[in-house]
């Protein structure tokens, strides 16, 4: 299959619902039943003691996942950021984003910055509010009224002018600074810590940071996944948890045109996970689009 031509390549865009994104609290917390408590009393003791075995084991995994070094490394994350580029800009140079923005005809308004921001869901009008904060009357916080009233539309009403405004706020170096902690709060230290907490280890975890990126939320996904497989954290195999979890992330995809080339995943984490390669050892070498990268 030919690569389609760069403009026709999809850029980041999330569900139009996503609004602004809370710091997610991921802990699994699952009810346990009269019924089932009595069953665990009646049971012979070894069955107790293989169960207790069981969680300890569990959890032991998901501690040492917790201690290790993750996609939170700084040489892992920057992995990271390269992987996504390669999907989004046909280009390992993630950094060159920051100017980035156009409208992509996705129903989101314009999508702009190094992690596709959009002025109609939300986390763009939240990014533009953190650098008025950090920076009042920089060349931005004049839009800020018109990305209220478009927030949850592809309307650019009240933003004439609003692209060329962006690119020029893309030269400071306080505006690059909060892409860089929005898409931290928003997206990646959401989507690592829940890996975390499922017991996965560094692929696990970019494969969790890069479906939130595109979708804006993991649950939909990793929900329908867990009917299919338990991650290591409940005592399941990491590798057919991470597969049954790509299946359904494929199964999002199509769901939008925009995603329908599914190849970020069929010939790059597939990839890794067909190699074992769970804590993205380098080299490593992958296909989008057709089009093959490197990072060595």
């Amino acid at each position: 299959m030919h690569a389609p031509p760069p403009q026709e390549r999809p850029r980041l865009s999330k569900a139009p619902s996503l609004s602004k994104a809370p710091r997610r609290s991921a802990a699994l917390r699952r009810t346990r039943h009269v019924a089932f408590a009595a069953l665990l009393l009646a049971a012979p003791a070894f069955s107790g003691a293989t169960a207790c075995a069981a969680s300890a084991h569990s959890a032991s995994a998901v501690a040492a996942v917790k201690a290790a070094p993750g996609l939170d490394d700084p040489v892992k994350k920057e992995y990271a950021m390269e992987l996504v580029s390669s999907a989004e800009n046909s280009s390992l140079d993630w950094k060159a984003q920051y100017g980035y923005i156009e409208d992509i005809g996705d129903g989101r308004g314009y999508t702009a910055g190094i992690i596709g921001f959009c002025s109609g869901t939300g986390d763009m009008l939240d990014l533009v509010e953190l650098y008025t904060d950090r920076k009042p009357g920089n060349v931005l916080a004049k839009y800020l009224p018109a990305l209220r009233k478009v927030n949850g539309s592809d309307s650019h009403s009240g933003l004439s002018g609003y692209t060329s405004a962006w690119k020029t706020a893309a030269k400071d170096s306080v505006f690059k600074t909060a892409q860089n902690d929005e898409r931290d709060r928003v997206y990646f230290n959401p989507s690592v810590a829940q890996a975390k907490k499922d017991g996965l280890g560094t692929l696990g975890q970019f494969i969790y940071y890069d479906a939130m990126v595109m979708h804006g939320e993991i649950n939909p996904i990793r929900n329908r996944a867990l009917k299919k497989a338990k991650p290591p954290s409940q005592g399941g195999d990491e590798v057919k948890y991470l597969n049954a979890f790509l299946d359904e992330r494929v199964v999002e995809m199509k769901k939008e045109e925009a995603h329908s080339d599914t190849s970020r995943v069929d010939t790059e984490q597939r990839v890794f996970l067909k190699k074992g390669n769970l804590d993205l050892h380098t080299p490593l070498d992958w296909k989008v689009y057709g089009d093959p990268y490197h990072i060595g």
